[in-house]
């Protein structure tokens, strides 16, 4: 057993996961994903810090792994993130136990919800 953070998809990314700078700095916790969804593409995510919600482009999201999101951002940099626009938020929901397929029941062995698209 390793203690190495295994990378993930965007996909599988769960709220509550730490965000740092590039240089591993914790500065906040994914509270949702942001998706373009007429073209199924990743926008980025939300984060909450001490400053209130901010928004990090999918272009300055570096690494994604099972413990935390490493973003391409100095420290300085991520304290002058924007707040999020309107894009559509998705959350996900641990408890949700629908779909039959093996990946629904692997998510749900492994306490991994579906993103839903917050109203």
């Amino acid at each position: 057993m390793t203690d190495e953070a295994d990378p993930i998809a965007y996909t599988a990314l769960q709220p509550g996961t730490p965000v740092q700078s590039s240089d591993g700095q914790p500065f906040g916790t994914v509270t949702a994903v942001l998706v373009v969804e007429e073209v199924s593409v990743f926008d980025g995510i939300v984060v909450e810090t001490a400053s209130g919600n901010r928004f990090v482009d999918a272009d300055h999201v570096g690494t994604i792994t099972t413990a935390y999101v490493r973003t391409t951002l100095s420290a300085d940099e991520a304290a002058d993130l924007p707040e999020p626009d309107d894009t559509a938020i998705y959350r996900a929901d641990a408890r949700d136990d629908t779909g039959n397929s093996m990946a629904d029941r692997f998510g749900r062995a492994f306490g991994r919800g579906k993103w839903k698209r917050e109203d």
